[in-house]
Parts: C-alpha cells; sequence; structure tokens
C-alpha cells in the first residue's frame, strides 16, 4: 500500500524508512533506523527528484505510480549518485522509457559506472547555474562537491522557496508518520544523530560544507527538503547554525569528555576519579565512555560536540591499546581541530601510550596539549591525585 505525504500544494515525500538495516554504509550503527527521502513535483511537467536505496524500492514504485495517478513521469533530477540515492535509476527508466534524467557532467561518469542502460540517450547535462522551467515551477542547480561525493548538488525550487538539500541537513533516524522537523522532539531525540550523521559522514570535508552553505545562504529559502530525516519548515537558521559549527570544527557545548580504554579497569578507575574532580571543581555535564564499549562514530560526534578531552589508554604490545589508537585515527581523518586536550597512559613495565597519543594529537590542527603526560603504574596511588589536578586546572581554563 502507498504511503506518501503531501509537502505543500504539488510537492509530495515518497521516501521509505528501513527499520532492520543495523549499520549505515554498513560502518554506523543506526539503532533508530534511516529514511531514504525522495520527492515529487506535480507541474505541468512531472519531476522526480532522488529514488531510494534498493531495500525500500518496493514502497518506493507504490509511492511514486500512486502520485503520479497514469501520469508519465518527465524529468528524474539525480542530486547525489550514492547508491542508497540512486540504487534504482535503471529500473526508473525502464518504467519510464521517455524520462529525462537531470544531472551534472559527474553525475553520468558515475551513472555509468553503476548502470547499464543507454545514459546518454536520457541525459540531461546541467552546471552551476542552470535552470529547468516544468510550468510554474523553475529549478535551478548548484553543486556542492565532496558533501560528500564529489558529483553532489542541489535543486533550488524558486517558485515554492524549497532547497533540495541531497545529503546536506540530512540525519540518522527513520521517520515514523511525521515527516517534517516541527512535528517531533528534534533537539532532544533527532541533534545527536544529526551531529553523527553529519560529522562522521563529511567532517573531513568542513570546507566544502561551508562553500555549500555560503551559497545557500544567498537563497531565500522556506523549506529544505534533504535525502535522509526529516524536513525542515521552521527553525531553519537554528539548524544551519549547527552545520556552520559542524563544518568549522567550532565546538558546540563548553563541555569534558574522557575516553578510555581499560584492560582490567585500572585506567577506567582513573577516568572515573578524574571525572569526579571535574565535577568538583564546578565542571557540568561530564562525559565519559569506554572506548572498547561505544562505537567510534558516537566518540566522533562527542569530540565535534565538546570543547575539551581527556584520553586515558594503557600500553599494549608496545602500542596503544587498539580502540584507542583506532579511535584518535578516526579523529584525525575527520578533520578534528581547535580542542584542548590531556593525555594519561598506564603501563605495568612501558609506559609508551601517553607518547603515542600526543604524537597523533600533534598532527591535529589547533590542538593545545596539556604538556604533562600522566602516567599511571598499573594502578592509580594517592600520590598521582595532585597530577589529576593538574589536568583539571588546565581544562578549567577556558571559559
Amino acid at each position: 500500500m502507498y504511503n506518501v505525504k503531501k509537502v505543500n500544494e504539488d510537492l509530495y515525500w515518497i521516501g521509505a524508512s528501513d527499520r532492520r538495516l543495523a549499520l549505515f554504509e554498513n560502518i554506523y550503527p543506526i539503532p533508530r533506523g534511516v529514511s531514504y527521502n525522495s520527492y515529487v513535483i506535480l507541474d505541468e511537467q512531472t519531476v522526480l527528484l532522488d529514488t531510494v536505496d534498493k531495500s525500500v524500492s518496493g514502497q518506493f514504485f507504490e509511492n511514486l505510480e500512486h502520485v503520479l495517478d497514469g501520469r508519465t513521469l518527465d524529468y528524474m533530477i539525480v542530486n547525489h549518485m550514492e547508491p542508497d540515492h540512486c540504487a534504482i535509476v535503471e529500473e526508473v527508466v525502464r518504467r519510464f522509457p521517455e524520462v529525462k534524467v537531470v544531472g551534472n557532467a559527474k553525475t553520468f561518469t558515475m551513472m555509468k559506472q553503476f548502470f547499464t542502460f543507454d545514459v546518454d540517450s536520457h541525459a540531461v547535462v546541467i552546471k552551476e547555474g542552470d535552470t529547468l522551467s516544468t510550468g510554474k515551477h523553475t529549478l535551478a542547480f548548484a553543486m556542492i562537491p565532496m558533501v560528500h561525493w564529489p558529483e553532489a548538488m542541489v535543486t533550488y525550487d524558486a517558485y515554492d522557496k524549497v532547497l533540495f538539500s541531497a545529503d546536506a541537513f540530512g540525519t540518522f533516524g527513520a521517520l515514523n508518520g511525521n515527516v517534517f522537523a516541527d512535528e517531533v522532539n528534534f533537539k532532544e531525540e533527532w541533534l545527536d544523530d544529526a551531529r553523527r550523521y553529519l560529522v562522521n559522514i563529511v567532517g573531513k570535508y568542513g570546507g566544502p560544507v561551508q562553500s555549500a552553505l555560503k551559497k545557500a545562504l544567498t537563497l531565500d529559502i522556506a523549506m529544505i527538503c534533504p535525502l535522509h530525516g526529516p524536513i525542515w519548515r521552521e527553525d531553519l537558521g537554528w539548524f544551519i547554525d549547527k552545520y556552520q559549527k559542524w563544518s568549522t570544527y567550532t565546538p558546540e557545548d563548553h563541555n569534558v569528555v574522557i575516553m578510555y580504554a581499560s584492560i582490567y579497569g585500572n585506567t577506567e578507575n582513573a577516568a572515573d576519579v578524574l571525572a569526579g574532580k571535574l565535577a568538583d571543581a564546578g565542571e557540568k555535564n561530564v562525559k565519559v565512555y569506554d572506548v572498547s564499549v561505544t562505537d567510534p562514530s558516537y566518540l566522533v560526534a562527542e569530540a565535534f560536540r565538546c570543547d575539551r578531552i581527556v584520553f586515558a589508554c594503557p600500553t599494549y604490545n608496545a602500542g596503544l591499546f587498539p580502540k584507542m589508537e583506532t579511535l584518535l585515527h578516526e579523529l584525525a581523518a575527520h578533520n578534528l581541530q581547535k580542542r584542548k586536550v590531556a593525555v594519561l597512559e598506564n603501563g605495568t613495565w612501558a609506559s609508551t601510550a601517553g607518547r603515542q597519543m600526543k604524537e597523533i594529537l600533534s598532527g591535529m590542527k589547533d590542538m593545545e596539549i596539556y604538556q604533562e603526560t600522566v602516567t599511571v603504574k598499573s594502578a592509580l596511588k594517592e600520590d598521582q591525585m595532585a597530577q589529576l589536578d593538574g589536568i583539571v586546572e588546565f581544562m578549567a581554563t577556558i571559559q
């Protein structure tokens, strides 16, 4: 049975949600599922904006046929060629053999790599600033390369002031009947997933995201229709500001987060003692994470959120505990910067973790690293409390 939502007078959401998928892109846990958004404009000519993942293709085609109600499909705009949005492009062409497929030059290069149909006979190649009139609607196109593939673009409907933003302004999480951000408790229930989505997928590409935001801010936007998550029609400035912070690596909150690795619990104890000292010093909302328990995608998001981070790790095989090493390389790969950090190491006979953590951290831009390394020999002792106090004092200097 079809399941569509009317967005405005002649714009329809025809997407679907997947609550069974465990890992988005086979790497990021999505316990709340994910939505794949697709849209149709019913003008003098009909327009499909992006398709969906193959896993929800059955629902998609029921939705598309219902909305078209016997009309043909004139245009299919492909804003992003990633398979979770374009997996069924070829099937759409089979069902609507006269459809014109709109994309940029890089779009069609990739399309030929993914599919075997005669792409050229359907292709309408556009470039930055080109427009397409479908009747009363005029659609304009802008390139947003590396947000997060090089062919990515957005479509702007000047008539309704709607930005079809591709992966920008998306979020993890299945849609549950309510397709608008103002119909859900976004700040309490969706923001963490929106942050985790953005910083893990395009955190490395802050510059391109900034370029995309600058283009968006020149437009009169009344609504943002992303390819994942709810549609924005209210409080757009609040969400755009979040993207501004995330893409400039500006801390969102004045909080300390402690990320530790622990084999037998002694490094964990040191992390907990330090957390207590931070709380005694007046720090609120201190967070403590075991890197062996929490998926790196959540930790990367927390590192983007908070302005101060403590890493605590034992030496393991003369190197870093593997889970901590993975996390630090993930943070470096996602271009984390502008943070105040301290390290705590543990080693029974060879304490080398602190030096190796600092080597990775020092390769990140504008990181203020606490010069002292707190070294625990097997277990924290009373005479080391002053060293922990040093970390507290260092962390407390940011206001």
